[in-house]
This record gives structure tokens, C-alpha cells and sequence, in this order.
């Protein structure tokens, strides 16, 4: 095979990952938006969910494919992403010390924040404001707890409410804390996240906190996802693991932002 080749093969396979990367937070995707997301033709995309389909992620349908374990997901309740979950059980433990009792709390998507409100389930009189269909369930079952759930676009992935409805929610609100979760952080210590309709949800979020807080393992770092929320500067507190390189804790240090290490 020729170098040029080899080369198209390459950005091709590149394409299909984020392609995928896309649906597992989403759960489904559109020819159309895909071929302008990522400026190629619509048959060049049939051709990438082809390959993925043929590879077993996902199923496709007219105008577009959607990924084969939202139905099971959906019926068990279980997320997309469970990797690293000893590191972010140890960061939600952590986390959880700085809720008490009385607090009102936003506690966005995502595994860590489940293992975090699987440590906040007993903590009494709590107000807690959630996008997410599996901790609302999680803390609904606290009778202490004054629960409110968002609207929106519903994402079986991440089991989550997404865009301007679920934003619209925060309107009229005012929180403690919020716990805030990240798809990646970027080199420039931008926070990314894999679905473009997250990031209204979490800017909302952020306006109506008194103190933010994101929980992010150590595998986040340097990882780049394609919507951006914006700096780090957003937040106050960074709650990680120890695999996060010295370096690299000292830099976010010097943005003001206070680094927990769990």
C-alpha cells in the first residue's frame, strides 16, 4: 500500500473512533449532522457507519445508526463508560466530605457521579438537582432528600437529560455546590466533552453554583473530546486521583483552582 494510502486509512480509522466516541454519548447519530461535523461527504460517513456496523457497535437505519447496547443499557440501567471505577470510587468518597447535611447541590452525569451518589445516599436533608435518571433514582430512595430532576433530551448512554430544556431548568436557581463531571482535559486545560448538547446543560450548571467542583480521574488528562466548556478557571476545587503527574497538578494550581488529590 501506497504512503498516501496508508494515510487515508488512518484519518478513515481516526474518523470512525470519534464517529463512535460521538454515539456513546449520544446513543445515535445522523448522516447529515456527521458529514457536517466532520467535513466530509454523506456517502464517505454511510461507508464509516458501515464499517462500524460490520465491526458490531452499531446498527444503521435510514438517514442514520444508532449503538447496539442502548437497549440493554437502557433496561439494566447501566452507563457506557465503567472504566477506572476504583479510581473514581476513591474520588467520590472524597468528594462526598464535602457535603453535609442540609447542603443543595447540583450532581451532574456520568460514573463518578453515581459513585458519588452512592455516597450521599444516606446523608439527611439534602437538596440535590440532578440531569440524571439513575442518581435521581439513587437519591430518590432517601426520604430526607428533596429531589428535583431536569428536562430534556433524554441520552441512554450516560442514562442523562441534555440540551436547552435541561438548561432552561437552572433558570431560576441557586445552589451550594455543584459536582461537575468532564469527557477529557485538554492539554490547555480545557474542559471537553464528547456531546455538543452538554455543554449549555453545564454552563447553566456552573452559573448557579456557589462553589464548583470537578471530579475527574487521572486518565482524563490531556484527553480532547470535541466540544469545549471552556478553561478550568470555572471551576474552584479539582478532585482527582494520584495518578495525575505533579506537573501537571502544579499547573492547574497556578489557574486558582484547588487541587484534592483522593
Amino acid at each position: 500500500m501506497a504512503k498516501k494510502d496508508i494515510g487515508k486509512d488512518l484519518l478513515a480509522k481516526e474518523r470512525r473512533n470519534k464517529i463512535l466516541e460521538l454515539m456513546q454519548e449520544d446513543g445515535s447519530a445522523r448522516v447529515k449532522q456527521l458529514s457536517s461535523l466532520f467535513k466530509v461527504s454523506e456517502p464517505t460517513i454511510r461507508q464509516d457507519l458501515e464499517k462500524l456496523e460490520l465491526d458490531g457497535f452499531v446498527t444503521r437505519e435510514h438517514g442514520g445508526a444508532f449503538l447496539n447496547t442502548v437497549s440493554q443499557q437502557v433496561s439494566n440501567l447501566t452507563l457506557q463508560h465503567q472504566e477506572n471505577l476504583d479510581k473514581k470510587a476513591l474520588i467520590a468518597r472524597r468528594a462526598a466530605e464535602f457535603v453535609a447535611p442540609g447542603d443543595r447541590i447540583i450532581l451532574d452525569s456520568g460514573s463518578t457521579m453515581t459513585e458519588l451518589a452512592k455516597c450521599l445516599a444516606n446523608v439527611e436533608d439534602l437538596t440535590v438537582i440532578t440531569n440524571a435518571l439513575n442518581i435521581a433514582l439513587v437519591m430518590g430512595a432517601n426520604p430526607t432528600c428533596e429531589l428535583l430532576v431536569t428536562g430534556g433530551e433524554f441520552k441512554a448512554p450516560t442514562l442523562s437529560l441534555t440540551g436547552d430544556r435541561a438548561a432552561l431548568f437552572f433558570s431560576n436557581v441557586y445552589v451550594d455546590k455543584l459536582f461537575l463531571a468532564t469527557g477529557g482535559v485538554s492539554p490547555a486545560f480545557e474542559l471537553t466533552y464528547p456531546g455538543f448538547s452538554d455543554i449549555v446543560v453545564k454552563k447553566a450548571m456552573i452559573n448557579v453554583a456557589r462553589e464548583t467542583y470537578l471530579l475527574a480521574d487521572s486518565s482524563k488528562f490531556g484527553k480532547v473530546s470535541f466540544a469545549s466548556l471552556g478553561s478550568m478557571e470555572c471551576v474552584q476545587y479539582l478532585i482527582t486521583d494520584s495518578g495525575i503527574s505533579s506537573s501537571i497538578a502544579e499547573r492547574i494550581a497556578g489557574l486558582g483552582v484547588k487541587v484534592i488529590i483522593a
